[in-house]
């Protein structure tokens, strides 16, 4: 059969639920610092499910975001804090780069200039650590551009994971199809969805196998994005997670994933260690290889 790779599930909202704070607009990242350790044992529970790969909890560690808070200049420091996390598991690791300023808000991001200067400064500061860079959550082709042109200044393998409409897995956040974006990042490593609803993946998928890339995906569990949650700085609990979100039914979509081509399928947020273990189960008796 197929070897796939298995990536984690979600660290945010898994630190999120774990430490049982408020959150904040620092979201993971506050969490990282009120709980040292929390991330390091997130990512051994989803080893210990069957991932394969480990991604860095940086997601959102962005000079903007972190501007007008108490760690405004320690954004190498948190960096470093990250990498010492992840460095306590064993296996390949992904440096996540998510976007600038908000996610999904592909209206507000940085012009080209500005972003792909932001962008490699993570990524270099990421690359001697990890295997690969992820750029997570691209929501437009401008924004695949910028992440894509910064990321690849690490000099190691770049993957980028898009963010498609929740009604239309053909078609990025920003309306645009995904096609273009998956066109705008020629030369990457691998082609993914990433944080849409697991409904709308499969008709992703075709536009990222039209790469010749190895492609995949890893859904959210929200029950949809909140007007509320795309405003300024918002915090998590301005989204719900789907009361049907067993790991079952998220390790149904994932194998019509694989079913349908994908070599790479893991969870984005509210996906917790025992999503990533039924799929594990359920790959290993459909005859797959995990790597």
């Amino acid at each position: 059969m197929t070897q796939i790779t298995l990536l984690d599930g979600g660290m945010g909202q898994e630190l999120v639920h774990r430490a049982g704070d408020n959150p904040t607009p620092l979201w993971s990242t506050q969490v990282m610092l009120d709980h040292p350790g929390l991330v390091a044992q997130v990512h051994r529970d989803f080893a210990a499910a069957g991932a394969t790969v480990a991604t860095t909890n940086t997601y959102a560690i962005h000079h903007d975001r972190l501007e007008g808070t108490p760690v405004a200049d320690r954004f190498a420091d948190l960096h470093a804090t990250a990498l010492k996390e992840i460095a306590q598991v064993e296996g390949r690791k992904a440096g996540s780069i998510g976007p600038l300023v908000q996610s999904y808000r592909a209206d507000i991001a940085p012009p080209y200039d500005e972003a792909v200067p932001k962008y490699a400064e993570i990524a270099q500061l990421l690359a001697p650590s990890v295997d690969m860079i992820i750029c997570e959550t691209v929501a437009s082709v401008a924004h695949a551009r910028a992440v894509f042109d910064g990321a690849k200044t690490a000099g190691i393998p770049v993957w980028v994971a898009f963010t498609v409409s929740d009604t239309d897995g053909t078609v990025l956040r920003s309306g645009e199809p995904l096609a273009e974006g998956v066109a705008a990042v020629a030369g990457a490593d691998a082609v993914l969805v990433n944080c849409s609803a697991p409904e709308v993946i499969i008709d992703a998928l075709p536009s990222l196998a039209a790469a010749g890339l190895p492609y995949g995906a890893y859904a959210n569990g929200f029950e949809q994005i909140t007007e509320d949650f795309l405003g300024h700085k918002p915090t998590v609990n301005a989204l719900n997670a789907r009361r049907d979100f067993t790991p079952a039914v998220y390790a149904d979509h994932a194998m019509a994933w694989v079913d349908a081509g994908a070599t790479i399928v893991g969870g984005c947020c509210e996906v917790g260690p025992a999503h990533i273990a039924e799929i594990a189960n359920r790959l290993r008796a459909a005859g797959h290889t995990i790597i």
